[in-house]
């Protein structure tokens, strides 16, 4: 019989985090960076009001290691949305594979406000928030990166 892995197997412990402002939300955006994952693992519940992705996420936290780049699925939950719209996304192809660049906050009145999550090709997600309440929690143990390589960006040297 096989056991299941567990995080104390790993080399770090998995991260969960919250953002209730700005500033924590800004941490999460930075580990979230170079996420991928699939179209179909967007999630909208109107009637709880959260949207979540399930993301296969660079694991930046890492820095420099010696060892291969990693990567880790996590959950990225958003609760009290109101509304979700996207641009630039076929939601009909099925192996559509998306990648997240960042997530910002453009507040509203009394916390309110609108969190975009811009996403590489011109796409983005924006939801409309009562309030910023973002969540980033690993799911399972880190794996080696299929691509072996750490993400690089056009104007990095």
């Amino acid at each position: 019989m096989t056991n299941d892995a567990r995080f104390e197997d790993a080399r770090e412990a998995a991260l969960n985090l919250g953002a209730l402002d700005v500033d924590d939300l800004q941490i999460i955006s930075s580990l979230a960076q170079d996420s991928v994952f699939p179209a179909t693992e967007m999630t909208w519940r109107p009637g709880a009001r959260r949207f979540a992705l399930l993301l296969n996420r660079f694991r930046w936290e890492e820095g420099a290691a010696s060892h291969a780049p990693e990567r880790v699925q996590a959950l990225l939950v958003i609760d009290c949305v109101l509304r979700v719209a996207t641009q630039g996304i076929d939601r009909t192809d099925k192996d559509l594979i998306l990648s997240l660049l960042s997530i910002t906050f453009e507040p509203g009145e009394d916390g309110s406000g609108h969190l975009l999550l811009t996403l590489a090709g011109d796409g983005a997600i924006r939801l409309e928030v009562e309030a910023l309440e973002v969540t980033l929690k690993d799911v399972t143990r880190p794996y080696i990166a299929p691509s072996g390589k750490t993400p690089r960006h056009p104007d990095q040297t």
